[in-house]
């Protein structure tokens, strides 16, 4: 590790959604999680559904997140010293943006249509009460 900050940018098609200097980022990864400290080795990842932290002026962050590619470079950018960590995600969420109420009723009827789905159906259903899951998890933390 080199020390330093890394510098976070989380991104949709539609719009950052953080950034900020980071003292480590942890994502879903596609086979677990990952913890990226400054200095870490460059890496280009997929990422799953889950909830993103990191830790940023002595505070914890949280989003809800599904889905993308995650870059890992040395290059600092934008003032950070120890690396960038870029989140192209297809969903971001900040804790203050989740609608408890329609993650809680999302997770319901996957509940409900997981008894009976099968094949992609069944995928599907068991992405979406993921994703219910991880948004009433990362609301709950605001």
């Amino acid at each position: 590790m080199s020390g330093g900050t890394l510098r976070l940018k989380v991104i949709t098609s539609t719009r950052v959604v953080v950034e900020a200097d980071a003292d480590g980022v942890t994502f879903p990864g596609a086979l677990g999680e990952l913890g990226i400290l400054p200095g870490h080795a460059p890496l280009l990842t997929t990422m799953r559904i889950g909830e993103l932290a990191y830790r940023s002026g002595g505070r914890d962050h949280h989003l809800a997140v599904q889905n993308g590619f995650v870059e890992v470079s040395l290059a600092p950018a934008d003032g950070g010293t120890g690396g960038t960590v870029m989140v192209l995600a297809d969903v971001a969420e900040l804790p203050s943006e989740i609608d408890v109420d329609a993650a809680r009723a999302a997770k319901a009827a996957a509940e409900t249509a997981l008894k009976s789905a099968a094949g992609k159906e069944f995928d599907r259903q068991q992405s979406l009460l993921e994703s219910a899951i991880t948004r009433i998890a990362v609301a709950k933390r605001s």
